[in-house]
């Protein structure tokens, strides 16, 4: 499951060769290597930081699980640690997969916790953009930063998509108070996990670009400005929805408070129009001589008086919108 791949001048001249043969791939000066290791032992690492001279906080940073993104500047290398995140649209769940990169003059060294994060398609993407490879880690970093970062973008893009939906179900004439509630509340914990992901970037990436960091040459400075546009954007992108979910959440349940508003008022109506009936078929019935006592005039009396108020009070219900 482990890759490696040397190019010289920006051309993949080897791949597939084992751990142990890293320093004959680095004796020539135009050339760079990328090893990826998934799941490594502790012996793959040990093999790779004594070939490569790396910092042992750097190693134990690099086998610790839910780390923060950030960058590190060590005396013999970088250290870079990143998420991929992917989101599944039916549930409205993100998941996210950690990468760890240790990058020296001529190798980028990148360490897999899982199999989630897609290498796959990181090396296709590498393979879009070869030409930039002729500059060297750099570029083999800004392909790595940008697939990371596209994949951030596509995902707080498609969160959008989600929340214009749960927008159309908020306002249906049919209910959907369930799932809209539901929707909500995962939505919402997917824009709080990819906040803690995408905003540490913006530092990440500002470190890069600095000119006192040195690893960012000139050729590759304009690559570097865009893809910290995009995390700005990403960034902003994703606050702004939050805020957007939880307007939705106190829209939904401004719409329950004035359905039950109007559903009480109705029944309220029904009720006062009943009572009519029960008031005056009460009185007819005290057991008492009154005008139509005993008499089929005292029974059509009745019903007219019932079905006058009633129908009285219908009309009035009805004008005032309360039926």
């Amino acid at each position: 499951m482990n890759t490696t791949r040397c190019y010289r001048r920006g051309v993949l001249l080897d791949e597939g060769f084992p751990l142990e043969g890293l320093d004959e791939h680095l004796i020539h000066e135009d050339t760079v290597i990328w090893v990826d290791l998934y799941r490594p032992t502790p012996q793959d690492l040990q093999t790779v930081a004594d070939e490569l001279s790396l910092h042992s906080l750097a190693v134990e940073g690099a086998t610790t699980v839910q780390q923060r993104p950030k960058f590190n500047r060590y005396e013999h290398h970088d250290y870079l640690s990143a998420y991929a995140v992917r989101l599944d649209t039916a549930s409205g769940e993100l998941s996210t997969a950690e990468i760890a990169a240790f990058i020296t003059p001529k190798a980028l060294i990148t360490v897999r916790k899982d199999d989630a994060f897609p290498i796959r398609d990181l090396i296709d993407h590498l393979e879009q953009n070869a030409e930039l490879i002729t500059h060297g880690i750099s570029a083999l970093l800004y392909g790595l930063l940008d697939f990371i970062v596209d994949g951030h973008f596509d995902t707080v893009q498609m969160l959008d998509e989600q929340i214009e939906t749960l927008e159309d179900l908020l306002f249906d004439e049919r209910s959907h108070d369930t799932d809209v509630q539901r929707r909500s509340f995962e939505l919402r914990k997917s824009l709080v996990r990819l906040r803690r992901v995408v905003l540490p970037m913006r530092e990440v990436i500002n470190t890069l670009i600095r000119r006192d960091v040195q690893l960012v040459p000139r050729e590759m400075a304009p690559y570097y400005q865009d893809l910290y546009d995009h995390v700005l954007r990403a960034t902003e992108w994703t606050d702004s929805l939050r805020d957007l979910v939880s307007t939705i959440v106190e829209t939904n349940l401004t719409i329950q408070g004035n359905r039950l508003n109007i559903i009480t008022k109705k029944v309220t109506s029904w009720a006062a129009i009943i009572a009519v009936p029960t008031a005056i078929t009460g009185f007819y019935g005290q057991n008492l001589p009154y005008p139509g006592f005993a008499h089929e005039s005292g029974f059509i009396a009745s019903t007219l008086l019932i079905a006058v108020l009633s129908v009285g009070l219908f009309m009035i219900f009805r004008r005032k919108d309360w039926l």
